[in-house]
C-alpha cells in the first residue's frame, strides 16, 4: 500500500520551485536597486514593488503546496500535518497582506511570524515514534530541521536587529522549511516495504 500519494510529490516539490522562482524574478524586476543579501521578501512583495505580483503569487503558491502536502502526507502524526497545513494558511495570507512600499506592516509581519513558527515545529510535530517511521518521519532528522529551522530564525532576527544580512538569513530558512516538506514524502515514497508476518 502506498503510504503517500504520488501527487504530494508534485505538491512537496513545487514549494521551493515556485517561492525561489518567485524571488528570483520578483528581484531582477525590482533592478540593481534591490540587494537581496540585505533586503527581506516581504520589499519585493510591498506594495508597488516591480515584482510585487510576482511575490505575490508566489507566497499564495508555495502556502497551496504546503496545504496539499499536509493533506496527503498520511503517515505523518496529526498535529504536524495540522501546522504544516496552517503555515500555508499564514503563508497566503501573508500574500493576502502584503506591506506598504515605506515602512513596516504589523499585519503582515504577524503572519510571517505564525508562517515561520508553524513550519519551523511541524517536523516534530510530524514525527513518528516508532522505529519502522519513514526516515523523515524519525525524531532525530525531524528534530535537526526544527533546530536548522530555529537557528536560521534567529539568525534572521539577530541580522534585522543589526541591520546586516537579513535578506540572506530570511532566504536561508524559508528555503530550508519549503524544502524539509518534499524530503519528508520522498522518504515516505522510498520507505521498502516491510515483510509480511508469517501465519
Amino acid at each position: 500500500m502506498q503510504l503517500v500519494p504520488r501527487w504530494a510529490l508534485l505538491s512537496s516539490g513545487c514549494a521551493p520551485v515556485v517561492l525561489i522562482a518567485g524571488w528570483t524574478i520578483a528581484a531582477l524586476l525590482e533592478g540593481p536597486a534591490y540587494d537581496p543579501a540585505t533586503q527581506t521578501i516581504s520589499v519585493l512583495a510591498a506594495y508597488g514593488a516591480a515584482g510585487f505580483w510576482v511575490m505575490s503569487g508566489a507566497l499564495a503558491a508555495l502556502g497551496i503546496c504546503h496545504v496539499l502536502t499536509a493533506w496527503g502526507l498520511r503517515p505523518a502524526a496529526l498535529p504536524g500535518r495540522v501546522a504544516l497545513a496552517a503555515g500555508g494558511v499564514a503563508a497566503v495570507t501573508v500574500a493576502l497582506i502584503p506591506p506598504p512600499s515605506s515602512g513596516g506592516s504589523l499585519r503582515h509581519g504577524s503572519a510571517a511570524a505564525v508562517g515561520f513558527a508553524l513550519l519551523a515545529v511541524w517536523p516534530v510535530l510530524a514525527a513518528d515514534r516508532r522505529g519502522a517511521a519513514p526516515w523523515g518521519l524519525r525524531p532525530v532528522p525531524a528534530f535537526t530541521a526544527t533546530g536548522l529551522m530555529v537557528f536560521g530564525a534567529a539568525w534572521f532576527m539577530l541580522e534585522m536587529h543589526q541591520g546586516g544580512a537579513a535578506g540572506a538569513a530570511e532566504r536561508l530558512v524559508t528555503a530550508i522549511q519549503s524544502v524539509w516538506p518534499f524530503v519528508v514524502v520522498t522518504s515516505c515514497q522510498r520507505r521498502p516495504p516491510q515483510a509480511s508476518p508469517s501465519p
